[in-house]
């Protein structure tokens, strides 16, 4: 099939390019670089399959595609809150367009939705069903409110227009390619115990996480993709829940680092827990995660190791 990936250039966007090419398929790279980088599609681009654009999706374009998987959009607080007007118009207008492009050219669409549309959650573990608990005007409204509407238009072009169209919510994610920079609790951890630097803890460390490998998930969202009749969203990530203390001392350990632990207070909105249910994505796409939270971090380590992004390993 001919595919198109918008944020093809980021960290999970770009091991789904890699895989899809890999699995014979012509690949579309779509990116305006704002948190994509070049270097992670760098091996792809003498592949004669894959093709790289440099474009805004929140401005149309029209494209041959089979597939779509919409993808553009910061995911970082550090990224999403340096413009967030613009975050709010990459998932809104970024969205009407792909969908645009969905329906005029009878192609299948992904949308990457996200955890953060639980907000801070009142049921725990999060099903599909929960409605969630966002705060409309908070500094993380514009990606929460952003992706809430990118799944209500879905659902509309889907009622209305009939687009073949699937809803992927994205639980935290790691491994290599992560941006050294991106406020990620993962990235940060591993930077800071790399550099031999404090890791820094907001609030008392006790919030928790689930962290869901890169691999894991690229075969769950083509596995989503490849569905047939699926257009209810999908939670996808792993359920086996961590506090972030947990993360920290599991980083050091590995790393072997002397870093010490530092107590911060903790950021407006940023949810007390977070953990999937998955049982809708174990049930309809056989699907659940393989990589363990080791196995996961040592590899990830070991990315950024080799790359020595202005890391003192």
């Amino acid at each position: 099939m001919r595919i198109l990936v918008t944020g093809g250039a980021g960290f999970i966007r770009s091991h789904l390019c890699e895989r899809l090419l890999n699995s014979g398929h012509d690949v579309l790279c779509l990116d305006n670089f704002f948190t994509g980088r070049r270097e992670n599609i760098g091996g792809l681009l003498d592949n004669h399959h894959f093709e790289l654009i440099r474009h805004d999706v929140t401005q149309p374009i029209l494209l041959e595609v089979d597939q779509i998987y919409n993808l553009a959009c910061p995911a970082s607080p550090v990224h999403y809150q340096f413009n967030p007007v613009k975050t709010v118009k990459t998932s809104v207008m970024g969205t009407i367009n792909m969908l645009g492009l969905a329906k005029r050219v009878h192609a299948r669409i992904l949308q990457a939705s996200t955890s953060e549309i639980y907000g801070d959650p009142e049921i725990h573990p999060q099903p599909e069903e929960y409605w969630g608990n966002v705060n409309p005007i908070g500094i993380r409204s514009c990606y929460d409110e952003g992706k809430r509407l990118a799944e209500t238009l879905m659902m509309d072009y889907h009622r209305q227009n009939k687009v073949d169209t699937r809803i992927a919510r994205i639980f935290n994610t790691y491994g290599p390619r992560m941006c050294e920079d991106d406020g990620r609790v993962v990235s940060n951890f591993v930077v800071q115990a790399l550099r031999g630097e404090p890791l820094t803890l907001y609030g008392a460390g006790d919030q928790t996480r689930s962290f869901c490998y890169v691999d894991d998930m690229v075969e769950a969202l083509i596995r989503l993709m490849n569905a047939d009749e699926l257009y209810e969203p999908v939670n996808l990530g792993n359920p086996i829940e961590f506090t972030i203390k947990q993360l920290a001392e599991e980083i050091l350990k590995i790393t072997g680092s002397s870093s010490t632990i530092v107590y911060q207070s903790l950021p407006e909105d940023d949810p007390k827990q977070r953990k999937p249910d998955i049982s809708r994505a174990e049930a309809l796409l056989e699907w659940k995660p393989r990589v363990q939270l080791r196995e996961g971090l040592t590899k990830t380590i070991a990315s950024f190791r080799e790359r020595e992004v202005r890391i003192e390993c």
